[in-house]
């Protein structure tokens, strides 16, 4: 079955995705929203790709290296084996500074026999908008165009340079190494440098890791999971990207194709709680800066999503030259979502802020201005809670008054009014605290639908959405409240599809879903487990994590019948999910064993 079966790797600046067979498909340089250097997993003819071709007796497997990024496809035929580390270079340097540079690192590891294979080495610069010429330099391979606008990238390698241009098949007896960078090197690469660059990146993902706690169940997928969320995150301004890919589809063949390669301040909002609950303090305080230079404007409303680069103008358009992944066309890059008004980011918002001062004590680096921000966040929805919306999902027609919106909005007031009893300010509580009624009044009598039996989608609907279940997580409601309870059941009873859940089941802009949003499954699992029904949440649970690829890794979407993985990958909001619901398990029986260990 086609599968999104990829590995991703990547320094916090920009990633590439790699097949199961060692073909880099997916690679933007110099940053994650660049454009492709290589773009095959987008079109397959002329999107461009780095690949490694043996014969049929080679028997291939990949894995990541134990508690790092630096994935490792082994190539193996009978005494004849090899494999290949492939790397961004990522690791400290003086004064708490990194190297990252524009750059991925192929390292072959001669393992024995005298293995044999071809290069494929295709890049497509600029999207493949135009012709990529590839030249044959005393140092190095350049490959450059200038038909859309002048790039380049250079390629460094122990190899015969004329065999890799030309695919002309080499034996390995020794390491090699390639190295594609998009500047030209001032100090000339070796296998020797290469090497020390892969075992400097292992030493800090192994640092990065050792920061994570350990848990007794699901440690791996934690790990793998937590692993995941620190590549979509970006170490130059500290935003979070909801994937490193633009277009792939939600349903093959449909056009649900959007660009994630942005900071969502909802996904990545929720990223940050999770990543810093696991210990990992500079990322969440990376990502508070960058919310704090977004607003300079004490009144400013924030967009739903900025660039990486905080950039606030992300005009959406279509690359008609790709056929798209499997044929799902169009293509797009940028995202006209910017533009929409969402009343649940500050909510969210709220939800991290108010965590952090928590974690990190009032005296937390920029507490000041993240009071201001408090401040302005209560300000905003007062007066705006009661306006219609786009919702969660991003609807693109009509504005509906959606509840996960109220919800937040709730949330918003309540996280404030807890940062001003941190901060003893009484003549705020006494202001804030009838509006948090206010709003929350207005939620029990609107959402519910006592046809339903539920909180629905939004106000007077009789629609579902799975994005209601979060209304426990946040605190809107307690989790032994008949009405959540009953809310539960009603989303398991009809968004539920063989284990997997819809999104929600009316129909929206571009028609009725048809796959399911793999964090949707992650939430309901989440909800049975906090109701008490924690045998069938581990069971869904189990299952769920059977559908991740090889390297357990999640897109956005699976596919009802066929559990293939969709949507844009590997996506920040499925594993944070994972992580939140293992965690919730793998603490269970922590508490289970406890209490067993006391009865004895």
């Amino acid at each position: 079955m086609d599968n999104l079966d990829y590995g991703i790797i990547g320094n916090c600046r920009s990633a590439a995705l790699i097949s199961k067979t060692g073909g880099i498909d997916w690679c933007c340089l110099p940053e994650f929203d660049s454009p492709s250097v290589f773009a095959k997993l987008l079109d397959e003819k002329i999107g461009g790709s780095f690949e490694i071709n043996v014969d049929d007796s080679y028997e291939i497997t990949q894995k990541y290296e134990q508690y790092t990024s630096i994935l490792i496809t082994s190539f193996k035929s009978g005494s004849n084996h090899f494999e290949i580390h492939d790397f961004m270079p990522r690791y400290r340097k003086e004064e708490k500074k990194y190297h990252s540079p524009p750059e991925l690192v192929r390292y072959f590891k001669h393992i024995s026999g005298k293995p044999c294979f071809s290069i494929l080495y295709d890049p497509k610069l600029e999207y493949a908008m135009g012709t990529t010429e590839t030249f044959i330099k005393k140092d190095f391979i350049a490959s450059l165009t200038h038909d859309v606008k002048f790039d380049t990238v250079f390629l460094y390698t122990s190899f015969d340079k004329e065999s890799v241009v030309n695919s002309v098949e080499v034996e390995l007896t020794q390491d090699e190494f390639m190295l594609m960078g998009y500047n030209e090197k001032l100090l000339l690469p070796t296998t020797e440098r290469a090497y020390l660059d892969l075992q400097n990146t292992k030493v800090y993902w192994l640092n990065w890791s050792n920061l994570t706690p350990t848990y007794k169940k699901y440690n791996e997928e934690i790990s793998r999971s937590a692993l995941t969320l620190k590549l979509l995150s970006y170490d130059k301004t500290g935003a979070v990207l909801a994937a490193a890919t633009t277009s792939l589809p939600e349903t093959i063949g449909e056009v649900r194709n959007w660009d994630y390669r942005f900071c969502w301040i909802r996904d990545a909002s929720m990223v940050i709680k999770v990543v810093s609950e696991l210990g990992h303090k500079n990322v969440a305080r990376r990502y508070l800066q960058f919310i704090i230079d977004l607003i300079p404007d004490k009144a400013e409303k924030l967009q739903i999503m900025y660039g990486i680069n905080k950039e606030k103008k992300l005009t959406e358009e279509t690359l008609e030259h790709l056929s798209g992944y499997k044929g799902s066309k169009p293509v797009r890059i940028g995202n006209a979502a910017y533009h929409q008004k969402q009343n649940d980011i500050y909510g969210i918002l709220m939800d991290v802020i108010y965590e952090q001062m928590v974690k990190f004590s009032i005296d937390i680096e920029n507490g000041e201005d993240l009071w201001a921000i408090t401040k302005g966040i209560v300000w905003i929805v007062s007066n705006n809670w009661k306006d219609a919306d786009k919702g969660i999902w991003e609807f693109r027609t009509e504005d509906r008054h959606f509840t996960f919106s109220k919800v937040l909005c709730w949330t918003a007031l309540d996280r404030a009014i807890k940062v001003a009893e941190m901060l003893d300010k009484k003549h705020k509580i006494e202001k804030w605290e009838p509006i948090r009624a206010e709003i929350w009044k207005d939620i029990y009598d609107n959402a519910w639908n006592e046809e339903v039996g539920a909180y629905t989608q939004s106000y007077g609907s009789k629609e579902l959405d799975a994005s209601v279940l979060l209304m426990e997580s946040y605190g809107c409601v307690n989790a032994k409240d008949q009405r959540y309870i009953s809310t539960v059941h009603a989303i398991g009873k009809d968004l539920n599809n063989d284990g997997l859940l819809y999104r929600y089941k009316n129909e929206d802009d571009f028609g009725l879903p048809s796959s399911s949003f793999t964090v949707c499954t992650f939430w309901y699992i989440n909800s049975l487990f906090k109701i008490g029904e924690r045998k069938k949440a581990q069971e869904y649970f189990e299952r769920l994590l059977s559908y991740s690829n090889h390297l357990g890794l999640f897109s956005e979407d699976i596919d009802f019948k066929t559990k293939r993985l969709l949507g844009n990958f590997p996506q920040a909001y499925s594993h944070l999910a994972l992580i939140e619901c293992a965690i919730n398990f793998s603490k269970k029986e922590s508490e289970d064993q406890m209490l067993e260990s006391l009865r004895e």
